[in-house]
């Protein structure tokens, strides 16, 4: 099989796993902060377990760590409100929101990484207004804080993407995934017993979410993370652009399959999910002949995979 071959199958195979965390967000029965705190926490301690991880950090900078550990404190605070969406709304929704990610960071990354505002990008913005008015308007009136949570999720996620295009540099990317998962790990420790549904402290889980809480660190962080950078050597920045855009796809597809997803949610809700994903998958074409244009991508928040705008030819 020729390389770019075995990578895009590689890399549609990393956006599937990345497809079952809102999956396990559902089945995990812990609270979503318990359930954030024990995710970074497995993830870091396993990254501590390769040396890789830790020994570039002699190459960075009193400054480099502070800012990687500042965007582990948003990626924390992202899956506080992605994982929040799920136990408010359902897997379904939640993936959703996260196709508003490209818009957001169509608006966040040129502030934050420095660039000219392209005016595509405010139509572009604009374009996803009819999809999200039929995504709110399918949702059971219950539901939509769970809407409002995921919204906020995917905005989080523009800004620690942005600030990985600007800062990663030529950073080793175990390296840096390391300290942002550290930092976001010690955040939740200050955050878990502040919260009000989560007065009791920390939660230990029971064999079942244990269980659970591994495939979600090992087999839907690590693995993707490791396999998807072998992968993305051999895909253009478009491709890879188009293959992980399929995330929520694959999201909402495994919530009917595994969890009848589909009895909670009117047709209107699907309606609106293709119109957002329709928008999300135009963004690439729009973009690819555009000088300096950046690629905005879909990722799990793991640092150095999917970036907007990272060169994956590398």
């Amino acid at each position: 099989m020729l390389p770019p071959t075995r990578s895009w199958l590689q890399i549609h195979f990393c956006v599937i796993l990345w497809g079952f965390t809102a999956i396990l967000g559902k089945l995990i029965s812990l609270p979503a902060a318990s359930l954030v705190w024990w995710r970074m926490v497995l993830v870091t301690g396993a990254l501590l377990l390769f040396r890789g991880s830790w020994i570039g950090l002699r190459s960075l900078s009193g400054r480099l760590i502070a800012v990687y550990a500042g965007t582990g404190v948003i990626v924390a605070l992202h899956w506080l409100t992605f994982y929040g969406s799920v136990k408010l709304a359902n897997a379904s929704i939640a993936a959703t929101c996260m196709a508003l990610t490209p818009v957001f960071v169509a608006f966040v990354e040129p502030w934050i990484a420095r660039r000219r505002f392209d005016a595509r990008e405010l139509i572009f913005g604009i374009a996803v207004i009819p999809g999200v008015a039929l995504v709110v308007g399918g949702t059971p009136s219950g539901m939509r804080l769970g809407v409002a949570i995921g919204v906020l999720s995917a905005f989080l996620v523009a800004i620690f993407s942005s600030l990985n295009k600007r800062f990663i540099g030529h950073s080793d990317a175990l390296t840096v995934t390391g300290i942002e998962m550290g930092a976001g790990a010690i955040l939740m420790t200050l955050l878990v017993p502040l919260l009000a549904v989560e007065r009791s402290g920390f939660v230990l889980p029971g064999l079942h979410d244990a269980l659970y809480l591994l495939a979600l660190a090992i087999g839907c962080t690590l693995l993707p993370f490791a396999l998807s950078l072998v992968a993305l050597r051999h895909l253009t920045a478009f491709s890879s652009a188009l293959a992980v855009n399929m995330e929520p796809v694959y999201s909402v597809l495994l919530a009917i399959v595994l969890l009848g997803e589909q009895r909670q949610l009117d047709p209107a809700f699907y309606a609106g999910v293709a119109v957002l994903l329709l928008v999300v998958f135009s963004h690439p074409l729009l973009v690819r002949h555009a000088p300096g244009a950046t690629e905005v991508v879909l990722t799990d928040g793991v640092a150095g995979v999917g970036q907007p705008g990272r060169d994956t030819n590398d």
